[in-house]
């Protein structure tokens, strides 16, 4: 398993990714919209790992819920995984709590799934598995 990306809740995604194209020296390379979670992503990536910016995509999006309980900030840590289905087994076999039961379709062409951050020292938990 890898550090796959490092999501971050933005209010204003224009802003943020002048911000991050300027911090990390790079454009961003993707920008996609999660219509299921109404969220807008961008990505940039940074050695073997990315960064994803996560801005809402309408007023009753989960970003918007998010920045409203804890602000702007690290939202998720995203670790990729070969086989989502048999690593949701196995963290559910140990006691970890999932917020779905299946995976989801995810940003980036991926496969999604949270672990819920109170069995993470209030860390959200993504695990997610390429498409292709």
């Amino acid at each position: 398993m890898k550090i796959e990306h490092i999501g971050i809740a933005v209010k204003n995604i224009e802003e943020a990714i002048a911000s991050y194209k300027t911090l990390l020296g790079t454009d961003c390379y993707k920008r996609e919209k999660v219509e299921a979670q109404k969220v807008d992503t961008a990505f940039f990536k940074t050695g073997e790992s990315k960064v994803e910016l996560l801005g809402a995509a309408g007023q009753d999006s989960v970003i918007n819920k998010y920045i409203a309980n804890r602000g702007e900030g690290m939202h998720h840590v995203a670790f990729e995984v070969d086989d989502i289905h048999a690593e949701m087994k196995r963290l559910q076999d140990e006691g970890f709590t999932l917020l779905s039961d299946e995976p989801a379709t995810g940003a980036d062409n991926k496969l999604v799934a949270f672990v819920h951050p109170k069995d993470n020292n209030g860390v959200l938990i993504e695990l997610c598995q390429s498409l292709t």
